[in-house]
Parts: C-alpha cells; sequence; structure tokens
C-alpha cells in the first residue's frame, strides 16, 4: 500500500510539473525507480546509519564546510565510495588539489555509477551529481578541472567513505587493485615495440623530469618497489620500514632508445657510490637501484656497473642494487610530474659522464 501510495504521490507531482515539457528530468525518473527498486533506500534506517551531518548532505543534498571535513587534504592510496551504497565512486589517482576545500576529481572510477542532474538552486545551474544505486547527493560538476579533461567533480567528503589501497582485497574491492599496480607486462601485440625500465635515484621528482624528456621514452610514472608490504603509501615509505625506494617506471621504445642509453642517463643523474643516501635524504627508501625485468636487462646492468666503476667518475665504487623487479606500486597523483604541477629545484644534476 505505502508502494502504491508514493508511486500515485510522484505521478501527480510529474503531471503537474511536466506540463509544456515533453521530457521527465533525471531526478524524476531516478524517483520512479526507487519506488520498485530492491535496493530502495529507508530513510529512517538511515538516520541510525549516518551521523546527522552525512544525512544532510546525501539525503537533503546539503553541503559541508569547504577545509574542515575528513578528505579534502587525504594523500593516501585507494578508492572513495558512497557511504550510504558501497558503491565505488573515486580514486586517489584521479584526485587533486583544486583548493576549494572539497575533496576535487578529475572522473570517476565507472562514469556508469555517477548521475549528473540540472541543479537550478540558490539562483544559478549547475550540474549536481549523485550516486546511482543509492541517489545520494555527492556534490557538483564543473567545468574548471585541470587539462586534458577541463573537469572538476567537487564531492563533499560526508557522502564518501574512504578505503585504503591495502584493504581493498579485505573490503571486498579486490578488483580495484589494479589501479594501484602499474602493469609492466607487454602485451602479445605489442613484443618487441616496447620495454619497461625501473630506476632508483634518491627524490623519484628529479629523476622524472630528466628521464620524461628523452626521445624515446613513451611514459615514465613515479612509485614505490623492492619492498615488503603491499599498497604502501608515501608516509608508509617515507618512514623507511618497508624495504620499497622512490622508484621510476619508464616505458620506452627500444627501437628509439636502448636500455644501456638510459642506464647511462641513469648513472649520470645521481651520485651511485652514496649508500641509501642521495643529497639531503637518506634511508633505503633514497638508496641506487635498477630492477631489471629480463635477463637481458640484468646482464646490461651487471656490466654498465662493472664499467662505470672502472671509468673512474668516482674515487669510490657504486653501492647501486641490482635485482629482480617486484611490483612496482603507482604513488599518489600529486607526485606524478611534481616539478611540472608545483615548480621547485630538482636534486638531481644530470653529468657530463
Amino acid at each position: 500500500m505505502r508502494k502504491i501510495f508514493m508511486l500515485t504521490a510522484i505521478l501527480v507531482i510529474l503531471s503537474i510539473s511536466c506540463k509544456g515539457n515533453k521530457g521527465v528530468n533525471m531526478r524524476e525518473k531516478t524517483a520512479i525507480n526507487n519506488v520498485f527498486a530492491d535496493t530502495k533506500k529507508d530513510t529512517e534506517g538511515l538516520k541510525d546509519k549516518l551521523s546527522e551531518l552525512q544525512f544532510k548532505v546525501t539525503q537533503d543534498n546539503g553541503t559541508e564546510p569547504p577545509f574542515k571535513n575528513k578528505y579534502w587534504d587525504n594523500k593516501e592510496s585507494g578508492i572513495y565510495v558512497d557511504i550510504v551504497s558501497g558503491e565505488p565512486l573515486f580514486s586517489s589517482i584521479d584526485k587533486y588539489d583544486s583548493g576549494t576545500g572539497w575533496p576535487s576529481f578529475t572522473r570517476p572510477i565507472n562514469k556508469e555509477n555517477i548521475i549528473s542532474v540540472n541543479d537550478n538552486s540558490f539562483g544559478m545551474i549547475r550540474t549536481e551529481v549523485r550516486s546511482k544505486n543509492a541517489d545520494s547527493h555527492l556534490g557538483h560538476l564543473f567545468d574548471d578541472g585541470p587539462v586534458p579533461a577541463g573537469q572538476r567533480y567537487c564531492i563533499n567528503s560526508a557522502s564518501l567513505r574512504f578505503i585504503k589501497a591495502a584493504d581493498l582485497e579485505k573490503e571486498g574491492y579486490k578488483e580495484y587493485e589494479s589501479l594501484f599496480i602499474s602493469d609492466t607486462g607487454i602485451k602479445p601485440e605489442d613484443k618487441g615495440k616496447y620495454e619497461f625500465a625501473a630506476f632508483a635515484a634518491g627524490c623519484f621528482w628529479g629523476v622524472q623530469d630528466i628521464i620524461m624528456k628523452l626521445k624515446g621514452v613513451l611514459e615514465t610514472t613515479v612509485g614505490y618497489t623492492g619492498g615488503t608490504i603491499k599498497f604502501p603509501s608515501y608516509y608508509d615509505v617515507s618512514a623507511g620500514n618497508t624495504g620499497h625506494a622512490e622508484s621510476l617506471l619508464i616505458k620506452f621504445d627500444p627501437k628509439i632508445i636502448s636500455y644501456e642509453q638510459l642506464l647511462d642517463y641513469f648513472f649520470r643523474l645521481h651520485d651511485p657510490t652514496q649508500l641509501n643516501r642521495q643529497g639531503p635524504d637518506y634511508g633505503t627508501q633514497y638508496r641506487s637501484a635498477v630492477f631489471y625485468h629480463s635477463e637481458d636487462q640484468k646482464v646490461k646492468a651487471l656490466k654498465f656497473k662493472e664499467n662505470f666503476d672502472k671509468s673512474g667518475v668516482f674515487e669510490k665504487k657504486s653501492v647501486t642494487e641490482i635485482s629482480q623487479a617486484s611490483p612496482f606500486y603507482r604513488a599518489e597523483e600529486y607526485h606524478q610530474f611534481y616539478h611540472d604541477k608545483f615548480g621547485g629545484i630538482s636534486c638531481q644534476v644530470l653529468r657530463n659522464k
């Protein structure tokens, strides 16, 4: 009886609001669908489940204060899910500091989980975004985001729950772990065309600055590798207890730039004789290391290191670790191309030899 009453009420509203209008907007469609949905929200039950602010934001289209919310400055790796339904919405990979004081994302994990609605409140035209299954109010979409997409999903922390990358499997979101592990597997159709290299040479910002500009380098990603724990955050690695090193993953075209040429740049952009240190940065996370992806790379790296020591560039011999590549965990988005985003002086200076 309750469903029949609700449906009748909605149809009456629609008959009034749609006079002179051939269509039904997304908000009204969602309202009709939710009447019969098996996962229809129990508003009274949600009051017990959610905090007062979470309920106000998700159910009453409220807005939380800027800079005084849970996730606006969160820099950990993981995904953000709907606080009501748990449906995946956004990833830390697409999160950036917009300066607004609210969590901002360039795109959702899956656009199918986001519904856009025209919002004419407060005497302006905006695009509201809501979750598909729970119909939670999330925030708004603006066209002032970073290139290339140029979009900013401005979202309320109160509508989200954050799940760390390390907890994805435990929380039932294992399929999203791949977002935080850079794939170094060459596809069959690309075999012989591309290769991967991974180097650690101190602060990864400067290493990326130099390597990314080389002809033949197709992609560069800063991250963490060589350690013992899964899905480490920057704070985990910087503490020096994970065994991971700040590293750069390089996808390159061997027909344009050879692995030996990359090794040459690697040895010239840092001091490989310093043990667990580069400049002011010290600890195993700043060690000099080559992580090889094939037996051929291993042989070439060992030979290059031997020849470098014989060259007499430094009085001491290099302490560069040469070990097999292990899972490479992508660093938080704000670390990627750091100096391009924020400026500053690189810790690495490329020597002539």
